[in-house]
């Protein structure tokens, strides 16, 4: 599927329409052409960016030649010519693009030796970042000067997805990325002194262990109390190269009564707001792991997705369909409705089949008893993994057919 998909790059491409660029998806920041410009005068060059939202960024001096360096986590350029802000006032040649995973730059070769007068970006309104540059004696340049920031520039970078990952056949271990919710500041459901992070932190520690001597090979997005944001969690799934991502919870209700596991899968009527989120959020290169969608606009991913959660969803249904029986072939008790459909964020990755589990309510106290009971846990443990186990042998099969 995924070498369909690198083919369908170009000719998607070739089939959006002009104005695709300005609706639907969007990139983290984009650059928009109309609203910048650049001033010269004796006194001082002074260059305007304007963004559809703000962008952690940074600018300084090099030397030999004389050059400003403008960094961006991360900004679109999208079809703006650098040509236009080229030779005029203290810029000789301007040139942009991206140049590493999360990472855009722009750099303007100086005509002269210069300093950076300030550098600011404008968050309120119509975003846009301002960059004035003033001509100073050769003795006076100094490379790295200036060296100014957003208060947001320390952010992390997107973890590296590495080469394509072949959908499983059964050839390897099977990878599976566990994703206990919420963590660090924050808790999410507390009853009787008990929070959802740590709780869900402790089943999957005992879930791994499970997997792991069942020859599954097994990471997770937390392996401590922290707070790893929802994108964040998608993006080490694919730095993890993973087959399946499985969400743990363990949820309240503030009113009404509620009890039992919970399965919830991908709401595939949700795919084009799932798809536009995951855009704004993510690096280009981490919406589809082995596709690169540098340089195509957003209607090409957004068609590219939709594509990959063609093949990924029956296989979603399935998995639903298997760890619910699992679960209730083990004896344990789950929801009236034991597995539901929702677009939460962690199951919004186009290309790696994702559940989220609900291990029970905390806001019931029958619920709570056995999430704190060590022999429930390991039932439960047991059963997910039976369920993936079970899953991943269809799967394969599957796969195996499909190459043929």
């Amino acid at each position: 599927m995924r070498r369909l998909l690198s083919t369908l790059v170009a000719l998607v491409a070739l089939a959006a329409p002009v104005g695709a660029q300005t609706a639907g998806l969007s990139a983290l920041a984009r650059l928009e052409p109309e609203r910048s410009a650049l001033s010269a005068s004796d006194d001082a060059t002074e260059i305007t960016l304007g963004l559809s939202q703000p962008v952690p960024f940074r600018a300084f001096l090099l030397d030999d030649p004389p050059r400003l360096v403008v960094d961006f986590r991360e900004l679109d350029f999208g079809p703006a010519k650098a040509e236009a802000f080229s030779h005029r006032g203290l810029f000789g040649e301007v040139r942009w693009g991206k140049f590493r995973p999360g990472w855009s730059r722009l750099v303007a070769e100086l005509t002269g030796p210069a300093r950076i007068v300030s550098a600011e970006e404008r968050t309120a309104g119509a975003p846009a970042l301002q960059l004035r540059l003033a001509p100073v004696a050769a003795e006076a340049f100094r490379a790295h000067d200036g060296a100014a920031q957003s208060a947001l520039w320390d952010l992390p970078q997107p973890a590296p997805t590495g080469p394509p990952l072949a959908r499983q056949d059964g050839t390897r271990p099977l990878r599976v990325m566990l994703d206990p919710g919420h963590g660090g500041i924050d808790p999410g459901a507390e009853a009787d002194g008990y929070s959802e992070a740590v709780l869900v932190l402790s089943f999957a520690r005992e879930l791994k262990e499970v997997m792991t001597r069942a020859g599954i090979e097994v990471g997770m997005t937390r392996d401590e109390d922290e707070f790893v944001p929802l994108e964040e969690r998608v993006t080490r799934a694919h730095a993890f190269r993973a087959d399946l991502l499985l969400s743990l919870h363990a949820d309240a209700l503030p009113e009404g009564e509620a009890m039992g596991a919970t399965l919830y899968r991908f709401d595939d009527k949700a795919s084009d707001s799932a798809s536009r989120k995951l855009a704004e959020r993510h690096d280009r290169s981490d919406l589809l792991a082995g596709v690169d969608l540098e340089g195509h606009d957003d209607a090409v991913a957004g068609v590219l997705m939709d594509l990959a959660r063609t093949e990924t969803q029956p296989r979603v249904v399935r998995l639903g369909q298997v760890l619910a029986g699992a679960i209730k072939g083990a004896g344990i008790r789950m929801h009236r409705h034991p597995v539901q459909t929702a677009n939460f964020a962690v199951l919004r990755s186009p290309d790696i089949p994702s559940a989220l589990i609900e291990l029970g309510f905390l806001s019931s106290q029958m619920d709570r008893a056995r999430l704190l009971d060590a022999q429930w846990r390991a039932q439960m443990a047991a059963a997910v993994s039976e369920g993936v186990l079970r899953w991943a042998k269809a799967d394969a099969a599957e796969a195996r057919l499909l190459r043929q």
